[in-house]
């Protein structure tokens, strides 16, 4: 029963994780594009975005990694994942976990760019964050399908959807770049 309290608050810190790292690219995004305004503008908009960036960084998205992590460990620890993540029906596990990881070097990536734009330093352009916001995305989606699908999933299917997936995802940006003009 305990195991189930456990699994319970992984997945609410793993949903709260998730919020601000789809939200804190954007707010990468806002700050870059305040740089086009007039310099009035431009210093009040920055100032604001700085604030949220911070709050939303330290008070939910990182926390929420750290307590995704050890909660992940403990559901890990305490369940049966252990045994089934080196046997041939949890290859799906062991995909996933790799996947969490690309996740986490994510979380990081990001935070060397929130340090970047906190120095007022902005490397990337918006049409370039725009893209990279949409990683996270890619990545819950093959992990929300290894979850659901588990070893059932076909493999060539599989890597054929992600394809599919991040080809419309490229797009939308496209087009929404176009609709911008």
């Amino acid at each position: 029963m305990a195991n189930l309290y456990l699994k319970a608050f992984h997945i609410i810190f793993v949903v709260t994780w998730f919020a601000g790292i789809f939200y804190m690219p954007r707010l990468f995004i806002y700050n870059t594009e305040a740089g086009d305004k007039s310099p009035e503008v431009r210093d009040v908009l920055r100032a604001q975005f700085n604030v949220m960036m911070k709050r939303l960084w330290y008070g939910i998205t990182w926390p929420s990694a750290i307590i995704t992590l050890i909660l992940g460990l403990l559901v890990s620890y305490t369940g049966p994942w252990g045994a089934l993540l080196f046997s041939e029906g949890g290859r799906w596990l062991l995909i996933k976990v790799c996947f969490v990881i690309l996740l986490y070097v994510y979380h990081f990536t990001l935070h060397s760019i929130f340090k970047q734009e906190m120095k007022g330093v902005f490397k990337y352009t918006s049409q370039q964050l725009r893209m990279w916001n949409e990683v996270a995305t890619v990545l819950l989606v093959a992990i929300i399908v290894l979850v659901v699908v588990k070893s059932a999933l076909s493999w060539v299917w599989a890597v054929i959807g992600m394809i599919g997936f991040i080809v419309v995802l490229l797009a939308a940006i496209n087009i929404y770049k176009k609709l911008r003009k």
